[in-house]
This record gives structure tokens, sequence and C-alpha cells, in this order.
């Protein structure tokens, strides 16, 4: 039976439950997709674990790590959407209500958001 020390499970969590908190707020169609979030934040554990014995110091290990737990989720369409109710159309919503209305209107926009490479 292999144990896992306490520290590293701390350390998984925290990449998980940052992955989590940032779909959430960016991706929330992902947000329950718990496959996704526990691979990728131990891909992440493990990439930062990597870089710290590779001699990185806590910083570089960190970024090492956050490029593969955001890796192809820097661009959100939806919060795209969000910010543009709240900046454009600031009069005809409330912004209180605009994360709520994007999330309504984001499944008529796939045809138009596909045809376009965001990077």
């Amino acid at each position: 039976m292999k144990v896992i020390s306490k520290s590293t499970t701390e350390e998984i969590s925290w990449f998980r439950l940052s992955l989590l908190s940032y779909l959430r707020d960016s991706h929330p169609g992902k947000a329950a997709d718990k496959q996704f979030i526990a691979s990728r934040g131990d891909a992440a554990s493990v990439a930062y674990s990597q870089a710290i014995k590779s001699g990185h110091t806590h910083d570089e290990a960190d970024e090492i790590a956050s490029q593969t737990l955001y890796e192809g989720l820097h661009f959100s369409v939806y919060r795209t959407l969000v910010t543009i109710l709240w900046e454009e159309f600031s009069e005809e919503t409330d912004p209180a209500e605009a994360e709520g209305l994007a999330m309504e209107l984001l499944p008529h926009l796939t045809a138009v958001t596909s045809k376009y490479i965001l990077s």
C-alpha cells in the first residue's frame, strides 16, 4: 500500500481547487468535469514536483505547473461575453444578471465561435 504524505495531498488538492475556481469563473461548462479537474490537477502537481527536483525555484516551478494546469484554457468565450454585456450593454442588462444571461446565450454562439482559432 502506497502512503501519500500530507504535504503531497495538500499540493494535489491546491492545484485541483485552483483549477476548479478558474473553471467556475471562466469556463463554467467544464467546472463539473471531475475527471478533467483531477487529471489536470495531478499533472500540474507532478510538473511542480519535477521542476523542484530539477533545481527550479518555487516561482519557476509554479509557472511550469500553471502551464500544465491551464493549457488550452486561456481564452474564455463565456468571460468575454460577460465583459461585453457589462461594458456594451450596461443600460439594457443588469450587471448582476450578466453571468446568467451569458450562460443562456453561449449555446447560440457556438456556430460563430467555432469558425475562429483563438489564441
